[in-house]
């Protein structure tokens, strides 16, 4: 039950933190195309960074999948 705790705080505090850095990254005046590919690669390392929490490391998305079986 601890660990289930634990992962909600985690949860909880990475989505202040990547919230407060797209809300920063709202606030940069770039170019229509730059700044669509700015959030783009933004939202792909928010999945990264999610998938890597959910699965039990923070180094790579499904580094630890041999844990799972």
């Amino acid at each position: 039950m601890s660990g289930l705790i634990g992962l909600l705080i985690s949860l909880i505090i990475l989505g202040l933190v990547l919230w407060v850095l797209w809300w920063i990254l709202n606030m940069i005046p770039a170019p229509p195309p730059i700044n669509t590919i700015i959030r783009v690669v933004f939202a792909l390392i928010c999945l990264c960074a999610l998938l890597s929490l959910l699965f039990g490391g923070w180094s790579f998305p499904f580094a630890g999948y041999h844990t799972l079986r």
